[in-house]
């Protein structure tokens, strides 16, 4: 009997932090879910809108990067470039500029065709009255649209409770009755019931699918808002070793003469020889502006169209041209730790598993969406209820009296009685 009756107290205890976490942190669940549930087909959505991101396939070489940077650099005269790719054989090559200044952010990008270096097209998403819908999705899924270092830890903080909220769920959802007939109504939604019970069975049942799912999206969302996770988390998959710092190999200034008689910029000769190397990529990355003497050139190649987790990045001496290894710069030569730290991303919105998982990331968003929507009301239909009961007990046994005061009694009374 007492057994039952702590297992009452426990369970009573799981519903009320169920509900007042649920509560509080409801709203910002729901905006999290709903931008992230929007962002998941951002690129798709982006390709079909945008017809100047694709150019047709040629059967030949793409130009080097400094063909493409003198093209942008026409277009944008004033400014340094901050980032050049090139996609995949059928995509265009784009020249990013980023600057912030005054503490205000601007970028615009220039789309060329890597085959020729063409124009293509000149396209601004930040800066002064430019509205970017996929900019303000992705600022109101990591911070609400407030500043970031304000915004970032409050969605951090909200994740947190809505993963206690999943694990508080699924105690509610367990039947109390093992037997088949209670069983099976945990699993399916009564379509044919009332609102309250469909709504019911919408919270519940949908709750328990998407569980497993719903706890990867937010151990992964958690890695970008606290480092104390994100370095527990390498601690554990590693076990037992630091999360590495930002890092990279860097040049050997010593060798800094030896450029003197070179045409050919640091940049495309590191290009060139990537190139030899990689002929199957899916994308390219690399920064154009070497900031420092001893900084080294950078090229990453992505071998999945659509998914950054799988790429190699290459390291070379800039004056030397000497490749530079750098532990982690290969994903098939990683560690289980680092492997999952740089699938990280992709987990996070589905694109690890392509189409499918992106498909799949975008319902159990909309689930995870819906889930503080369907809780709010099951919660005010059952306030409804309660307050409707009593009233109904009122009604029934009439309005309680209250009891009147005893009278004192004087010692004088109290020796004449």
């Amino acid at each position: 009997m007492k057994n039952k009756k702590k297992k009452s107290a426990l369970r009573r205890f799981n519903d009320w932090i169920h509900l007042w976490l649920g509560l509080v942190s409801g709203i910002i669940v729901f905006i999290v879910s709903i931008t992230g549930c929007i962002y998941v087909f951002q690129q798709d959505i982006k390709d079909a809108l945008e017809p100047w991101r694709f150019v047709e396939a040629q059967d030949k070489a793409y130009v080097p990067p400094s063909v493409l940077l003198d093209t942008a650099a026409q277009y944008m005269p004033s400014s340094k470039p901050t980032g050049l790719t090139y996609a995949h054989s059928e995509g265009a090559a784009a020249v990013g500029f980023s600057s912030f200044e005054e503490g205000k952010r601007s970028f615009s990008v220039v789309f060329m065709n890597p085959y020729t270096g063409q124009f293509l097209n000149k396209q601004q998403t930040i800066g002064d009255g430019e509205f970017d819908f996929f900019r303000f999705i992705i600022d109101g899924h990591r911070a609400l649209w407030l500043p970031y270092d304000i915004g970032r830890p409050i969605v951090g903080v909200a994740t947190i409770i809505f993963i206690i909220l999943l694990i508080t769920g699924l105690v509610m959802w367990w039947p109390k009755n093992l037997k088949k007939s209670e069983m099976r109504k945990s699993f399916k939604i009564k379509w044919n019931g009332s609102f309250k019970r469909v709504n019911y069975d919408l919270h519940n049942v949908l709750g328990f699918y998407s569980l497993l799912l719903a706890l990867i999206i937010g151990l992964t969302g958690l890695v970008w808002s606290f480092d104390w996770f994100a370095d527990s988390l390498y601690y554990v998959t590693s076990a037992g070793e630091e999360r590495p710092g930002h890092s990279h190999p860097h040049s050997d200034i010593s060798n800094a003469g030896l450029i003197n008689n070179e045409t050919t910029s640091p940049l495309d000769r590191a290009w060139y020889k990537t190139m030899e190397q990689e002929h199957d990529l899916q994308g390219m990355y690399m920064t154009p502006q070497l900031r420092d003497e001893d900084d080294a050139v950078e090229i990453t190649i992505y071998k999945i169209h659509g998914a950054w987790y799988n790429h190699n990045t290459y390291f070379y001496d800039r004056y030397t041209l000497e490749p530079l290894r750098h532990p982690g710069d290969r994903f098939a030569e990683a560690s289980f730790a680092d492997q999952l730290s740089m699938m990280n991303y992709d987990i996070h919105i589905g694109t690890v598993l392509g189409l499918p998982g992106k498909i799949l990331a975008f319902f159990i968003s909309l689930i995870c969406a819906s889930l503080p929507i369907t809780g709010f009301l099951v919660w005010w239909n059952k306030k409804k209820k309660s307050k409707a009961k009593k009233l109904k007990s009122i009604q029934k046994n009439g309005t309680p009296r209250k009891a009147m005061p005893r009278p004192k009694t004087t010692k004088r009374q109290s020796s004449l009685a």
